[in-house]
C-alpha cells in the first residue's frame, strides 16, 4: 500500500480543476516560491527578482534563498503577481478553475486564510516534464519516490517540503466541494518590505 497516493489524487484533480498539465504538491506556496526560484535562477547571470514591495515576507526570503536579490517596486497587484523576469507567478490569493497558463509556473497556496482553506499546503503548476522530475525529486530530500535510501543514488540536494497524505486528503475533500470560479482574494496591507533591514 502506498501511503501517498492520495497526494497524487490531489495532484491529479489539481490538474483537472485548473487546467495544469503538471501539479506538484508541497507544503506550502513559501516552499513552492523556493523550488521554484532556486530552479531558474541557478543558471541566471543576472539574478535580480522584481516584486512588488507589498507582499507577503516570504516571497523575498524564497528569492534570497534561491541565491537571488529581490529587488522591489512599487507596484498594485490582486490575486497574482510575476516575479519579473521570470516565469513565475506568485498566486496564493488566487485560486479557480481553469487558472493556468501555458508557460508559467503558478505558485499557489491553500493554507487556512487562502481560497482552498485548509490548514497549510501549496503547489507548483507548471507544463514542463523535466522540472517536474526535478521538483518531485527535491521536494523530498532529493530521493526518488518509491526507492528506499538504502538503494538510493544521490545526486540531489533536496529540500524536506512533501505534502503529508493527512494534508492531501484534507485538500482533496475540500477541492471536490470548491465552487469552479472564484474571485481573486481581496486586497491585503502587507507592509512595504523594501523599509525593512532584512531586506536591504
Amino acid at each position: 500500500m502506498n501511503p501517498y497516493q492520495v497526494t497524487t489524487d490531489f495532484e491529479a484533480s489539481l490538474c483537472d480543476y485548473t487546467g495544469a498539465p503538471y501539479a506538484v504538491a508541497v507544503n506550502s506556496c513559501t516552499a513552492a516560491l523556493h523550488l521554484t526560484c532556486k530552479l531558474w535562477l541557478e543558471d541566471q547571470t543576472d539574478k535580480k527578482v522584481c516584486i512588488p514591495k507589498n507582499t507577503y515576507c516570504s516571497v523575498p526570503m524564497s528569492i534570497i534563498h534561491a541565491g537571488g536579490t529581490p529587488v522591489f517596486q512599487d507596484k498594485d497587484w490582486r490575486g497574482a503577481y510575476q516575479l519579473e523576469p521570470l516565469p513565475i507567478f506568485d498566486c496564493a490569493r488566487r485560486f479557480t478553475s481553469g487558472m493556468y497558463v501555458s508557460g508559467q509556473y503558478q505558485c499557489v497556496s491553500f493554507s487556512a486564510a487562502k481560497i482552498l482553506g485548509i490548514e497549510q499546503g501549496g503547489a507548483i503548476l507548471h507544463d514542463n516534464v523535466a522540472a517536474d522530475k526535478w521538483f518531485r525529486r527535491m521536494r523530498f530530500d532529493g530521493r526518488q519516490e518509491g526507492v528506499h535510501p538504502l538503494d538510493e543514488n544521490f545526486t540531489l540536494v533536496g529540500h524536506h517540503c512533501i505534502m503529508l497524505p493527512s494534508t492531501a486528503g484534507q485538500a482533496l475533500l475540500r477541492l471536490h466541494h470548491l465552487p469552479d470560479n472564484n474571485e481573486d482574494m481581496p486586497d491585503y496591507p502587507y507592509p512595504d518590505l523594501s523599509q525593512h533591514s532584512a531586506f536591504k
